[in-house]
């Protein structure tokens, strides 16, 4: 069974339109672990617009599963990273200005800026993962410069899937190949949602975890929480 981490990013943005506690981020977190999901994931960004950088230490105090903290390695994350010191941390490419991340990293490009981030939160004893395009040559770039997963970019998949599945998953199904030969860990995540889930995860061997956060909160509009972690574990089974 794949592992379901819930990104709670979407929970921080409804807080913060109102500017108080409610909902209450910190217990969002702990009955999706309640529920049945093995993760919770945020994404601070630098303008704080939905997780806030003083959110992270009372998550780390409270996540009893597994704690991601995805986003791109500019100096204010990378201190809040060391700091903190989650499960896994997630580098991805992503701007300041950026709605939400819509491209992997080139590994070979940045292969020296990687490898140098990576070794240190090697040295914290932090388990990282690069967010990257389904693309062989990225795979090997990311084993290359140390890090333990990639986090394939499903966000052209999900867009492709209605209309043609095959198609879709495919480059994700070759790399994936590819990983498992070069034995670097997968992770997904991005767009997934109940329709395109369970096909995903047939097609891409050795799957080890999804990160979920905007379909998943959206589903929980009309089945409630607790029910679409269920669902949504149901299609990793």
């Amino acid at each position: 069974m794949s592992r379901l981490s819930v990104n709670i990013n979407k929970i921080a943005l409804i807080r913060n339109s109102r500017g108080g506690n409610l909902p209450d981020l910190l217990q969002v977190a702990r009955d999706c672990e309640a529920f049945g999901a093995q993760g919770i994931t945020v994404h601070p960004r630098p303008d704080e617009r939905h997780i806030r950088y003083a959110d992270i230490a009372p998550l780390k105090e409270l996540v009893t599963t597994e704690f991601n903290i995805e986003g791109n390695p500019e100096p204010r994350f990378m201190e809040l990273v060391l700091q903190h010191r989650p499960h896994q941390c997630t580098l991805v490419p992503d701007s300041p200005s950026q709605l939400t991340s819509d491209a992997g990293w080139d590994t070979l490009h940045h292969a020296a800026l990687l490898k140098e981030v990576v070794a240190r939160l090697h040295e914290a004893g932090i388990r990282v993962s690069l967010f990257v395009d389904p693309v062989e040559k990225m795979v090997e770039g990311a084993k290359a410069v140390g890090a333990d997963r990639i986090e394939f970019y499903t966000g052209p998949y999900a867009h492709q899937f209605p209309r043609d599945p095959a198609g879709a998953v495919a480059p994700h199904t070759r790399s994936a190949m590819l990983a498992n030969d070069i034995g670097i860990g997968i992770n997904a995540g991005h767009d997934l949602n109940l329709d395109n889930l369970r096909y995903y995860k047939e097609n891409v061997p050795g799957l080890l975890e999804v990160s979920i956060g905007h379909a998943l909160v959206c589903d929980a509009l009309y089945y409630g929480l607790r029910n679409v972690v269920q669902m949504y574990l149901e299609k990793l089974t």
